[in-house]
């Protein structure tokens, strides 16, 4: 989501991946790409025998952020405190990442891969962050090759910007001032700024070490239940922010991270996608880190496994019920504790405790059904005519919308899309050169003679047809058409999903309603981890160490990194 660098630092994503393979030339949706082949490998678990007295083995439902997380700290707690537990982790697709994965350009190994769903992290992010430096993995800024925003309305530019990338140089430009007026942006700096310092405390290792278990008694303690009680329109209006800049300026940072407007979407995930310093990605695919989590934790993973059931047999017994997607096979195997780390109601799982009347509600949660079309071109921006502009006119090579126009409007003027960003030129290589033989063989559509062609990534609320993308972009090459439930519907609420569902039974996903990004679902499995290592084995996830090299006191100390 390479829009974000200028507006988010969030999460844009979900369930990733189906390709048919057409030929070169045309192509229709669903048509080309192939995910990463460097992921992990499929893996079919066996047929287990279901033991007579339960073991510490746990099992992990989900591959994505929260559930390879998840069994990364599990493993620093085993490596802490010497104990003897199995970790085995269940994906019912075939690769890791949930909803962070990458799609090839032309389905071709050698150009480096475009992220499809969740593309940055910020500094903040701090066990993102931490983990892509640990891990050793290149860093990419995503504001490279983006320097001019417009903000369309379905009818015209309120505003096009000019500025080196960052979110802070948008908000001071003299345009955004001169429309806005100087508080607008100031005032809404100051609260993001608020909201960032209390988010940093999750990481300290008072909140790290007592593990909540009710995230409506957190919001109250971080003093947010105002704000995400509210949507952001209502809230930011309480706090005197030029309504205009709300649903203009916010809202095009809630359109493109969540595609909700600022009149729907609570205002604690509108802040957050206003959040952006330092947005950054990994060079080759944000899904790496979650693939570092898993072999660093020594995991079983059993890819392509469904879990169909879970059925608690003792108040420290569960036993897992899978059917591999590949072979058909049903098998079953006993666990002293179980982390859902996939949507519940989406992953169609039954559980069954020993006394049902004691499973608390998950409330269902609808998503935002989103359709992201990528493609290439060899023009480096779209038409002017496209946007109604003259000849001489230049249109932003990244193109946030509002709702505003259609909130009042008694004709059709509403955007056609959420967001519309060219992301640089296709690459070759993981260096960053361009490889202009390679783009330009043949004389096929969409492919310059020159050879160079620019990526561009759309999202909207329904399908984008081929005749659409020409007159937006005149030729076009490489099209790759995904649809799927991409983020959490998050109106103002108080009330959230429960995070501990039995003695030994937990819900990773349950943090989503309250904030949903790569990094708080590392965070709330962290949380769950730090709850199961104390209630069942008497431990945690750190333990005290002499003379440790970063203390508490350190600006850089991450709980559950550093002890």
């Amino acid at each position: 989501m390479h829009v974000a660098n200028i507006l988010l630092a969030t999460y844009a994503f979900t369930e990733v991946g189906y390709a048919l393979k057409l030929p070169f030339g045309f192509h229709l949706p669903w048509a080309s790409a192939q995910w990463n082949n460097n992921q992990i490998p499929l893996m079919i678990p066996a047929e287990y025998e279901e033991p007579e007295t339960p073991s510490n083995r746990i099992a992990i439902i989900g591959a994505g952020a929260g559930g390879s997380s998840a069994a990364f700290w599990i493993a620093k707690a085993k490596e802490r405190w010497g104990l003897d537990v199995e970790i085995d982790v269940f994906e019912a697709k075939d690769y890791i990442g949930g909803r962070d994965t990458t799609v090839q350009p032309y389905d071709d190994p050698s150009l480096a891969p475009i992220e499809l769903g969740a593309s940055i992290f910020v500094e903040v992010n701090k066990n993102m962050w931490r983990a892509a430096h640990e891990f050793g993995f290149n860093l990419s800024d995503s504001a490279e090759g983006s320097n001019t925003l417009g903000i369309w309305d379905g009818k015209e530019f309120i505003l096009t910007v000019r500025s080196s990338g960052t979110l802070g140089t948008w908000w001071s430009t003299i345009k955004v001032l001169w429309r806005y007026g100087i508080n607008a942006p100031r005032r809404t700096q100051a609260l993001v700024k608020e909201m960032i310092g209390t988010f940093l405390t999750l990481y300290s290792t008072s909140l790290g070490s007592s593990p909540w278990q009710d995230l409506a008694h957190l919001a109250s303690s971080f003093e947010w239940t105002s704000i995400v009680n509210s949507t952001a329109a209502e809230y930011l209006d309480g706090q005197g922010v030029n309504p205009k800049f709300t649903r203009e300026m916010v809202e095009a940072a809630t359109r493109v991270n969540y595609g909700q407007n600022a009149d729907a979407i609570h205002a604690l995930e509108a802040m957050c996608s206003m959040a952006a310093n330092k947005a950054s990605q990994v060079v080759g695919g944000n899904w790496q880190i979650f693939d570092q989590f898993i072999k660093r934790s020594n995991a079983s993973l059993h890819l392509n496994t469904t879990v169909t059931s879970i059925n608690q047999k003792a108040s420290n017994k569960f036993v897992v019920h899978t059917i591999s997607s590949v072979t058909k096979q049903v098998s079953a195997r006993s666990y002293r504790s179980v982390i859902i780390a996939a949507p519940y109601h989406s992953a169609s799982l039954s559980v069954h405790l020993l006394d049902d009347a004691s499973m608390p509600v998950i409330p269902p949660q609808p998503y935002v059904h989103l359709y992201v079309t990528l493609v290439s071109t060899p023009n480096p921006s779209a038409r002017t005519r496209f946007f109604g502009l003259k000849d001489k006119d230049t249109v932003p090579n990244m193109v946030l919308t509002t709702w505003e126009r259609a909130r009042f409007s008694e004709e059709d003027e509403k955007p056609e899309f959420n967001s519309l960003s060219y992301h640089g030129k296709i690459r070759s290589r993981m260096d960053g050169t361009t490889n202009l033989t390679l783009l330009g063989v043949g004389d096929a559509e969409g492919r310059d003679e020159s050879g160079e062609e620019w990526s561009v990534k759309i999202f909207s609320d329904h399908p984008i047809e081929d005749r659409w993308l020409r007159r937006a972009f005149g030729k076009i090459g490489w099209v790759y058409r995904k649809e799927w439930d991409a983020y959490p519907v998050l109106p103002p609420t108080d009330t959230f999903p429960p995070i501990k569902l039995a003695k030994g039974l937990y819900y990773v996903n349950a943090f989503e309603p309250f904030i949903s990004t790569m990094e708080t679902e590392t965070i709330s499995s962290r949380n769950i981890v730090e709850l199961l290592m104390q209630e069942e084995f008497g431990a945690s996830i750190c333990k005290s160490v002499p003379n440790a090299s970063v203390t508490e006191e350190s600006k850089d100390f991450v709980y559950g990194w550093d002890c």
